[in-house]
């Protein structure tokens, strides 16, 4: 058994959640604007003390590396990487928007919500940036990563390449903002969608279970701060290899 303690804070949501594997145990959040310096080291302590632990009896800590806000970066990962450094424990990175697709399945899940999941999905984590800006990435029905995470200012043609065929399914702060500028023929909006510690733990214990660490040293946030002005549309419908 396998007990991680999984970290975000892209987002103005301040989450953290405790798992065993990849079975949540212990979650707390607060989306009060600002609050991550205030909130991340006592949602922790709270979640440590709830469940009797010391972050020395952790396996591995987990953060969301981004793409996301600065500050907030700054703060889920510094402090992730003095935890684990103190502890001696590992450090493990997880995709903040990966999270969010994670986010995405277990909702309609959970919901049953009437959303196509199926081979023609397109499933769209978008994080509002500012203006117009996003950090985008596509993923298929199941999860899987079809384009890499992008810096995208929005118009009405950024999603044009998107065929009749296929079901653009967008959700985040920067789907929100941007709904009445994406013209794709099929498009779904999915609400309440955010990169919630809830939704990291089955990322994160993949990651444990390959041994994927990083470097506490010399790791750091993943940023993403170039912008253009469409999605590459050679990559915007290339699905992964079966």
């Amino acid at each position: 058994m396998a007990l991680i303690l999984n970290i975000e804070t892209a987002t103005p949501v301040c989450s953290v959640s405790l798992a065993e594997n990849d079975h949540v145990i212990s979650l707390r959040e607060s989306s009060a604007e600002k609050s991550h310096a205030e909130n991340l080291i006592v949602f922790i302590d709270e979640i440590l003390n709830e469940q009797q632990l010391t972050v020395s009896g952790l396996d591995a800590i987990a953060v969301g590396k981004g793409p996301g806000s600065y500050t907030g970066l700054r703060i889920g990962v510094s402090t992730a990487k003095g935890l684990a450094y103190g502890a001696k424990i590992p450090l493990l990175a997880v995709s903040t928007l990966e999270t969010m697709v994670e986010h995405a399945l277990m909702t309609i899940d959970r919901d049953n919500l009437p959303l196509p999941l199926d081979e023609n999905t397109l499933l769209c984590p978008m994080i509002d940036a500012r203006r117009m800006e996003v950090y985008m990435a596509l993923f298929d029905h199941k999860g899987n990563r079809i384009q890499q995470d992008a810096a995208m200012i929005v118009d009405p043609d950024a999603f044009a390449m998107v065929s009749q065929s296929q079901t653009l399914v967008s959700f985040g702060s920067g789907a929100a903002k941007c709904q009445k500028l994406i013209k794709a023929e099929n498009k779904r909006f999915l609400d309440g969608i955010y990169p919630s510690a809830l939704a990291m733990s089955s990322r994160s214990y993949q990651l444990f279970r390959n041994n994927s660490f990083e470097d506490i040293a010399y790791f750091e946030p993943y940023y993403l701060k170039d912008f253009m002005t469409t999605t590459p549309r050679k990559n915007l419908l290339q699905h992964p290899t079966k």
